[in-house]
């Protein structure tokens, strides 16, 4: 079985040569007369370029199969060989990556599993993130989750930036939000899922992330990107970590930002992610508060949905643009939204009951024109932001 990888690269730069280097460099690591008589013994480790194809704006796109022999069935040893070395080379961004379906590590609880936790199957999920991020007693953490979860909210997560600090460790924390989720669960026959962040050292999170599910987390948030793809699939792979993972996005802007160098948002937060085990990918949504390219949100959404990750479009997601959310990804998106939801002027419940609103109104076909509009959370929140 082979790994195909799809290398961009800018007018000014000879695209055959830099392919040629990528398939000899980045496999055997030279190819020479002197290595003749190992020829047979290296050449099923090669890679071999396949095509290059001229783009409208004068960059081309340079197709390198690899063998699959060559990794380890992981991320870690993945990027390396597509990319590792070779990125400190200059211009050239790898644009595609397609694995075969049996690669890494397949999301455990994913799309299904966790509409099934919830009872959930016929809309959007509703999610917050616990704002302020800092600064929050375990106890605040509390009175927050009680408020948007009885108003209907189906997840909350931790902020990425709450580690396990003193201000509310992360134990208390969890300690003080299970009881709400237990008071949700017997008045309302509920169940919401509130996404615990798991930080620490290499040698303690897999046991910090087992000893979190063992007191009662029943999902999990993790900065992939900054404590490493391999922490990630540990988790997945774990049968004592039984509960849904949530993969923040945190750092890849330092990987993928740029024009002509690292990777596409598409391959790290879709193709990397999906075959790494998260559940659910948390990335920007391009209608939100950070620039982002459409069509990159699109194969993200695509890729991950395609091996049952739950897509969730973030940052700046406000009640007025669920119709636009609605339209590009229909009912299988999870609604994350922050200050969307904390900062309404009504209070953070009415901030989840807008988006019920809205989902309302989306599924009737009705306007968001404010003058249309009853008096209401929506209303409100359409007044405040837009």
């Amino acid at each position: 079985m082979t790994i195909i990888v799809d290398y961009r690269f800018p007018p000014a730069i000879n695209a055959e040569k830099q392919a040629k280097m990528i398939a000899i460099g980045q496999t055997a690591g030279t190819w020479s007369d002197r290595h003749s008589h190992r020829q047979e013994q290296l050449q099923q480790h090669l890679a071999e370029v396949v095509g290059i194809r001229e783009e409208a704006d004068g960059y081309k796109v340079a197709r390198v199969r690899f063998p699959q022999i060559n990794v380890e069935n992981d991320i870690a040893s993945l990027l390396t060989m597509i990319f590792g070395k070779y990125s400190m080379a200059g211009a050239g961004k790898v644009v595609g990556v397609y694995l075969p379906e049996s690669y890494g590590t397949k999301a455990k609880v994913g799309i299904t599993g966790i509409r099934q936790r919830l009872g959930v199957y016929d809309r959007p999920l509703v999610m917050a993130i616990f704002k302020p991020a800092l600064g929050l007693s375990a106890q605040d953490h509390a009175d927050i989750l009680r408020e948007v979860a009885f108003a209907g909210l189906d997840v909350i997560k931790d902020d990425e930036i709450m580690a396990d600090l003193p201000v509310a460790p992360t134990h208390e924390r969890l300690d003080c939000c299970r009881r709400v989720l237990e008071e949700v669960r017997q008045q309302t026959g509920r169940n919401v899922l509130y996404a615990v962040n798991v930080t620490g050292k290499a040698d303690e999170l897999q046991r910090k992330a087992r000893l979190l599910v063992k007191h009662g987390a029943n999902a999990l948030l993790l900065n992939v990107l900054t404590y490493g793809f391999s922490v990630l699939e540990a988790l997945a792979s774990d049968p004592a970590i039984d509960v849904p993972i949530f993969a923040h996005p945190a750092f890849a802007g330092a990987m993928c930002a740029g024009s002509d160098t690292g990777l596409a948002y598409s391959v790290v937060l879709g193709t990397m992610m999906a075959h790494a085990g998260a559940d659910a990918v948390l990335y920007p949504a391009a209608y939100g508060s950070l620039p982002f390219d459409p069509q990159e949100e699109g194969k993200i959404r695509d890729i991950l949905r395609d091996r049952n990750v739950f897509p969730v479009p973030s940052a700046g997601i406000r009640p007025s643009i669920v119709p636009q959310v609605f339209g590009d990804y229909g009912r299988n998106v999870i609604l994350n939204a922050g200050t969307g939801i904390m900062d309404h002027p009504w209070g953070p419940a009415s901030g989840v009951r807008a988006f019920f609103e809205a989902l309302g109104r989306v599924e009737a076909g009705e306007s968001f024109d404010p003058a249309n509009l009853p008096e209401g959370a929506l209303k409100q929140a359409i007044l405040e932001w837009g």
